[in-house]
């Protein structure tokens, strides 16, 4: 299995909240974190149709357009109920409509989205949900590993904490009383479905 080792990495991302948890995550195994938006490199069309899929698009055009290793994060929430949605759909559905404001993602709007499908279905609905998460690694000549996390959890209304992004004020992690916003991030990165995911990846890449 190839390996990473120390030196810089690309993380496909200019998602700056996201490029500071895998940073973390890393740093202790002597990686350098740099953003695919820091180098200025594009965005890719994530036209996949899994969480796999999605991660090897990004890894890949970070890779061969800057030449070095590529990580790219794919990661979204699955509500039970809502027959997994808004899975690979979970940024799109914070991004607001040419009637819903300036462009950007609102995700405030998005919780709100979750939460409205779910009251539909009546007060008795399944509310436990789940965090799912790919790493990617992606090499310049076409080389790749991918690892795979997942954080089960439930939904609670109304949004609750001021910490972590998307999603994180209505997920409670299972074993948990408080959302992925109230608990301290190190405890989030102890536990997070990205997490499991770079346990998976450090124990292959950086294991003896």
């Amino acid at each position: 299995m190839r390996r990473l080792g120390s030196g810089s990495l690309v993380i496909a991302t200019h998602n700056a909240g996201k490029l500071r948890e895998i940073g973390a995550l890393l740093d202790p195994y002597g990686v350098k974190c740099l953003s695919a938006g820091s180098l200025g490199l594009p965005e890719p069309a994530e036209t996949g149709t899994t969480f796999v899929e999605n991660a090897l698009i990004k890894a890949r055009a970070s890779a061969e357009a800057s030449g070095m290793a590529a990580l790219a994060d794919d990661s979204g929430l699955s509500v039970k109920a809502l027959d997994g949605r808004p899975g690979v759909y979970t940024a799109d559905w914070a991004e607001r409509q040419w009637f819903e404001g300036e462009p950007g993602r609102d995700w405030f709007m998005a919780m709100g989205k979750v939460e409205g499908l779910l009251r539909e279905r009546g007060d008795d609905v399944d509310r436990s949900a789940a965090f799912h998460c790919v790493l990617a690694i992606a090499w310049p000549d076409g080389d790749f590993a991918v690892y795979e996390g997942i954080a089960p959890g439930s939904l609670t209304w109304p949004p609750r904490g001021e910490l972590g992004f998307g999603y994180d004020p209505v997920f409670v992690p299972e074993g948990h009383d408080q959302t992925f916003a109230e608990i301290a991030p190190e405890e989030k990165h102890r536990i997070s479905h990205r997490a499991d995911a770079f346990a998976k990846l450090v124990a292959e890449q950086f294991g003896s």
